[in-house]
């Protein structure tokens, strides 16, 4: 028999994973996850885990599998806490899921399952996964989950070879609804539980408090550029590379005080991201307010009015050569080499149709329809159909 760890989260989904995977005649453990208990930065007043591990418990003891608490606290703290502070810190914007994926359940966790015998980690993800044999060699496909509201795909796109040979995902051929009746009907203590909106098993974080607990304050100023800014209006020079021309698409707008008018003041430039418009408490416009830049060196916000400011707007994005990470290693493009694909930006944003171009300076994604709030920091993933093929951090 098969011994599978599921990461039990007290949610649902990594419920009703248990318990399909029970019923698939597997030997199931139930591992809870404790990822935080930093006193000196105050998440909130609840105490989620505790509640969350309690539920896990009795998910656990309803199904009749072991279970226990792992403390990962320390390793969540250095990777993915102390990188996320860092990149904000630096005017960029992290995806702690992605990397808690990516670092803590799909590394330091499996290598827990591993030490007790498992022979798969299974977590309550919307995805699957499938294998197929090429040239001989089992290589493992990363597919979208069949719930299209749910899909979770986008939170693994870090995932390597390795890492989805020990994976399974027991609900990715099941939509929410479905899970929700499974937990009722085996009476669940999660049936009706809310889903997480916090971080990464960490639970309720509100954002913008958990930063400012950690980064300083500091005023600065709030910029307003008009739609009709000449930089807007700049067209490619004739007779250049593709290389260049893609260089150029994917260059964010670089913007100076003087270039518009100020409207307001802010705490830390670093505290906010591109294409955020709550929080910067500035009214009187006609069209809500959108940052379209920010500068943390000099600690100015840009602004622009309405969605369709065309500050928010690039054709095209560039990932570090260092950055580039596919699922797929056998179709890694070469150096000269493109791919059409369809690609997201960001969690629940339908895919784009755009092509991969592949230089020594890195790849490039140029999208068909200019794309809005490309956001340093960010991961992009590409996918053929409903298979996700790679993925990497936007640098520009």
């Amino acid at each position: 028999m098969k011994r599978v760890v599921v990461g039990l989260s007290g949610g649902v989904d990594s419920s009703v994973a248990a318990y399909v995977l029970k019923e698939q005649g597997y030997d199931v453990i139930g591992l809870f996850m404790k990822n935080w208990h930093d006193d000196s930065v105050t998440i909130s007043n609840e105490c989620p885990w505790l509640e969350d591990s309690n539920d896990a418990l009795l998910v656990a003891e309803k199904l009749g599998i072991p279970f226990q608490t792992v403390d990962l606290s320390a390793e969540y703290k250095e990777r993915i806490v102390n990188y996320m502070f860092n990149e904000y810190e630096n005017g960029r914007t992290p995806n702690p899921d992605v990397l808690c994926n990516r670092e803590i359940k799909f590394d330091v966790f499996m290598r827990i399952a591993l030490d007790l015998g498992a022979d798969f980690v299974a977590t309550g993800h919307y995805c699957r996964k499938a294998t197929v044999e090429i040239d001989g060699k089992e290589v493992h496909q990363l597919l979208a989950g069949v719930d299209g509201n749910k899909d979770q795909s986008y939170f693994l796109c870090q995932l390597s070879q390795a890492q989805l040979a020990k994976a399974l995902f027991p609900i990715g051929d099941l939509t929410k609804p479905e899970v929700r009746e499974i937990a009722t009907k085996m009476d669940l203590v999660t049936a009706k539980k809310k889903d997480s909106q916090g971080l990464c098993f960490i639970g309720k974080v509100r954002l913008p408090e958990f930063l400012q607990q950690q980064l300083q304050p500091k005023e600065g100023i709030i910029i307003e550029i008009p739609a009709n800014e000449p930089c807007y209006q700049q067209t490619l020079p004739e007779g250049i590379t593709l290389e260049r021309s893609l260089q150029l698409q994917a260059q964010p707008f670089a913007y100076t005080a003087d270039q518009g008018k100020k409207v307001g003041q802010h705490h830390g430039a670093h505290y906010f991201t591109i294409g955020q418009r709550k929080g910067l408490n500035v009214g009187g416009t006609a069209e809500p307010l959108f940052i379209i830049a920010t500068d943390v060196k000099e600690n100015i916000i840009y602004t622009g009015q309405g969605q369709h400011h065309p500050g928010l707007f690039r054709q095209a994005l560039h990932i570090q050569p260092h950055e580039i990470h596919w699922i797929r290693e056998d179709l890694s493009l070469n150096n000269g080499e493109s791919m059409p694909v369809e690609v997201r930006i960001r969690y629940r944003q339908p895919l784009q149709k755009a092509t991969l171009y592949q230089f020594e300076s890195g790849l490039y994604i140029a999208f068909e329809a200019p794309q809005s709030a490309i956001t340093q920091g960010q991961f992009a993933a590409w996918y053929c159909g409903e298979e996700l093929l790679g993925s990497g951090v936007i640098s520009s």
